[in-house]
């Protein structure tokens, strides 16, 4: 087959590479729309927290000060369109990984499975453990690399103007996305969504499973989150405990996420023989 054209089933080859070679250039080609809808998502939220910080608080801080003499509620309405819009950015970045699960399992994985573009692949030279691997590591790279810009930006923003913030550390979206377990639940939805797709083998139930699957680790550790780390006095947790549990629960996610990758591959393997 002429290396300069397409094949039957939609694989894309790029001029004068093999197949075996420019693997994550094919990955990168097949769901380019689904990469920009990230890319595209990730710079707005990015952009929202810029804007927030730099444009709406001093415009917050003067209806504040209109507020003189009307009472209490009025300055809180007036925060909570500051504090709210944050919020509801770090909330819709923390749980992209249900779409991160979806698009691993469905149209990642599972889809290829189902329609056997993915038994194309490997008779062109590409091992299945290579083709999966080829899957796996563009997303993940680039899961890496958006959600460790976005925690350093909402780490600033949150900190930046915290009197017209309604919020703190022990919020569920707050407690992921200043620190590193945003990025895990990226690669632990990324992981299960691929061994949804290998061991369901079609894309529509894989999705439901795998997104299934992310919500009972996901509401698991946020309903025994203060668990896991010792209370102090009268049982509670300083915010000097943050780090510490933060750190525990990015550690169990990151567990899961490996366990789940390395099954993916375990059971591709055994599926291809």
């Amino acid at each position: 087959m002429n290396t300069g054209q397409h094949s039957r089933a939609g694989l894309p080859f790029r001029a004068g590479l093999p197949l075996n070679t420019g693997l994550p250039w094919t990955v990168l080609r097949l769901h380019r729309a689904a990469l920009i809808v990230w890319g595209v998502f990730l710079l707005a939220a990015l952009g929202t927290l810029v804007w927030e910080v730099e444009v709406t608080a001093d415009a917050v801080r003067e209806r504040i000060s209109a507020c003189a003499g009307t009472g209490g509620l009025c300055r809180l309405r007036v925060a909570i369109d500051y504090g709210g819009t944050i919020s509801w950015v770090s909330t819709l970045v923390y749980y992209s990984f249900f779409a991160v699960a979806a698009f691993a399992a469905g149209a990642l994985v599972g889809r290829e499975l189902e329609n056997g573009t993915a038994e194309l692949a490997w008779t062109q030279s590409v091992s299945p453990t290579r083709w999966l691997a080829a899957k796996l590591a563009v997303p993940a790279l680039l899961l890496v690399a958006g959600g460790t810009v976005f925690v350093l930006m909402f780490r600033w923003a949150w900190t930046a103007n915290r009197d017209l913030m309604g919020d703190d550390w022990t919020f569920d979206d707050v407690f992921a996305a200043r620190g590193p377990a945003l990025v895990a639940y990226g690669l632990c939805g990324l992981g299960v969504g691929a061994l949804a797709g290998v061991v369901v083998r079609r894309s529509l139930p894989a999705v439901a499973v795998a997104c299934g699957a992310m919500y009972l680790v996901n509401h698991n550790l946020e309903v025994h989150r203060e668990d896991l780390w010792p209370t102090v006095g009268d049982g509670v947790h300083p915010e000097s405990h943050y780090w510490p549990m933060h750190l525990v629960e990015t550690g169990i996610v990151l567990g899961v996420a490996v366990v789940a990758t390395g099954v993916a591959f375990w059971a591709l393997r055994r599926r291809t023989g």
